[in-house]
């Protein structure tokens, strides 16, 4: 299953960049990843998060590794949790409106391939979609 969604940013690309990459303020703008905890102040390649999200009732704890960052361009992360790899990939693009944000997570696995009855394409979609909401709210204020 693939996950894509886009959304305009009307901020400059600074401020998107370091909003996103700022684990330290997520708290006060991400509404679907809680409780999210790093050795590190920023996202940095090769290192590790660990979150909590509910896709459904019950709340999932991942660790994501952070495996690629090219500045102002791209970040990649993964995870793994018992029948399922998450492989996410963020790509940021100037436009003459702000910010072009793109998401897209490609799910494998068990629970990715149970006919969607694991891990429902518009369960995940509608998360997706509301972070990349709470992210535009935030680097535009």
């Amino acid at each position: 299953m693939i996950i894509k969604e886009s959304i305009i940013i009307n901020a400059a690309m600074s401020k998107v960049w370091d909003t996103f990459t700022d684990l330290t303020c997520w708290i006060n703008w991400n509404s679907v990843m809680k409780n999210v905890s790093s050795e590190e102040k920023c996202l940095t390649n090769g290192k590790n998060l660990k979150c909590c999200f509910r896709p459904f009732i019950f709340p999932i704890q991942m660790r994501i590794k952070v495996e690629e960052i090219i500045p102002y361009e791209r970040i990649v992360w993964s995870a793994r949790k018992k029948g399922l790899f998450a492989f996410h990939e963020f790509f940021f693009q100037k436009n003459e409106r702000g910010v072009l944000v793109t998401s897209k997570e490609t799910f494998s696995g068990f629970l990715a391939g149970a006919s969607g009855l694991l891990l429902p394409e518009k369960r995940m979609r509608s998360l997706t979609r509301t972070f990349l909401k709470d992210i535009k709210k935030a680097a535009e204020s």
